[in-house]
């Protein structure tokens, strides 16, 4: 796709037409989450970014009533912590006012679909990037080329997208959520390979058992997404919330199982000697936390309690 840095892949990657991907439930959605799996293998940082652009793509063509999306713009999804902007509506339309956390791809995006308060409640803009960020604010080690920085919008031009609300009560709100979950496992395929491609299997009995057990975290990950991308694509418009709790917390768990099982298998040595799979690493265990751990556990347990039948 060209260049060397995630953010030269990303515009490549939008420019070549790489990130046209079929909508979720249209009927591809495996594939879909497949090729988003495909760049999470290839750089987690690269996923993040497309996954934020091709997630967007799908929010405004599924809430609709904007204008075309101009050629090679490069999105993000900027929707952390709606009250940190203000909008005002005059008479030339909305304005965006505050500081957005977060933002990854902070600036490579050309535009962004972003949250913020308005007088009649939570709404979704679509908006130029102001170019803006603040300095300092993304310190990370893990994901640090996704330069999530917070960005400073300052009476800023922006287009309103759907009706208050729209944005977390639509449908795919929730396949979104599982798109990341497909990067994670990409992210997680990619780490996995530093196992299999090292000698060791072959001669410790631990570092084969690990491998087995790879193996099989993976192959049900990957299993959990292609049966959710079945459902979504018979069920488009259908409440998807407690399938994406599931399938998310598959996927985490298996991805932190071959983050754990590659770190005892292989030891020090990749860590500290491997540039590449040392970052994959960083990137991985940071991406990962866009889960809320237990607690979204716990929305899925009361969802298994109230259903009275899990079918498991």
């Amino acid at each position: 796709m060209g260049g060397d840095q995630p953010a030269d892949l990303f515009a490549a990657a939008v420019t070549s037409g790489a990130l046209d991907l079929p909508l979720p439930g249209g009927g591809r959605t495996r594939e879909r989450w497949a090729a988003l799996r495909a760049l999470g293998e290839q750089d987690l940082v690269l996923a993040r970014l497309a996954e934020g652009h091709t997630d967007a793509l799908a929010i405004l063509a599924e809430l609709g009533g904007h204008p075309p999306v101009p050629p090679n713009s490069r999105w993000g999804v900027w929707a952390a912590v709606p009250g940190s902007l203000t909008a005002v509506e005059e008479a030339g339309g909305w304005r965006l006012t505050g500081e957005r956390p977060w933002c990854s791809g902070a600036v490579v995006c050309t535009h962004a679909l972003v949250t913020a308060s308005a007088p009649d409640g939570i709404r979704l803009f679509a908006v130029a990037n102001p170019n803006d960020p603040v300095d300092g604010t993304w310190p990370a080690v893990g994901m640090a080329a996704s330069d999530s920085r917070t960005v400073r919008f300052t009476s800023t031009p922006a287009e309103a997208v759907g009706k208050p609300g729209d944005y977390v009560g639509r449908a795919g709100f929730w396949h979104g959520a599982i798109g990341v979950a497909a990067c994670w496992h990409g992210g997680a395929v990619g780490v996995a390979r530093a196992l299999l491609d090292s000698d060791r299997t072959a001669s410790d009995p631990h570092a084969a058992a690990h491998l087995g057990g790879v193996d099989a975290a993976l192959h049900g990950a990957g299993v959990a997404l292609d049966a959710a991308a079945v459902v979504i694509d018979a069920e488009p418009g259908g409440d998807a919330r407690w399938l994406a709790g599931r399938t998310r917390a598959i996927v985490e768990r298996a991805a932190s199982e071959v983050l754990e099982r590659v770190g005892r298998a292989l030891g020090a040595g990749p860590l500290c000697l491997d540039a590449t799979h040392a970052r994959r690493v960083a990137d991985l265990t940071v991406y990962l936390r866009q889960s809320h751990g237990e607690r979204d556990l716990a929305v899925l347990g009361e969802q298994v309690a109230q259903s009275g039948d899990p079918r498991w």
